[in-house]
């Protein structure tokens, strides 16, 4: 196994590495948008003029070969009705959002929409908001402690 070079070699070795990092970031964000886009049967043209991002450009950032700004991203979101986070973490601007196996199997859930996803989560987080506030109601006005099991079918 080759020892990791230090010194200016190493410097421009490491520097490879990272540009090369940018660059799989800009082909996974073009690939993205590009299957965004074709899932929701829009075409380039269509989407450029959506997005107010020129035809030539959004082309290039599909195929890899410019990493948009945030500001672009927001405006080809718009375009694709599609969340403006779902980009920005595709793109590696934000961290994907904490979850749980539920927030996980929605999120990578291939046959959804950003929009469809975003729909899903919000109602299951409003869903887990609702219980826990009426679980915290109901823990405070009693000195029981409430504890449910769940249950199977019984048999009688």
């Amino acid at each position: 196994m080759a020892a990791e070079q230090t010194g200016p070699a190493g410097d421009d070795l490491h520097q490879g590495r990272a540009i090369d990092k940018v660059a799989d970031l800009g082909r996974d964000i073009g690939e993205y948008i590009r299957s965004q886009r074709e899932h929701a049967k829009i075409s380039l043209r269509q989407l450029s003029k959506q997005a107010g991002v020129s035809n030539p450009y959004l082309s290039q950032i599909e195929r890899g070969l410019r990493k948009p700004s945030a500001e672009i991203l927001q405006q080809i979101a718009k375009g694709l009705r599609i969340s403006a986070e779902a980009l920005y973490v595709q793109a590696g601007i934000l961290d994907l959002p904490a979850g749980g196996p539920v927030t996980d199997a929605v999120r990578s859930d291939t046959e959804l929409t950003e929009r469809q996803k975003q729909v899903l989560l919000d109602i299951y987080e409003s869903f887990r908001k609702e219980n826990r506030t009426a679980r915290e109601s109901t823990v405070e006005g009693s000195d029981v402690d409430v504890h449910v099991e769940a249950q199977g079918p019984t048999e009688e």
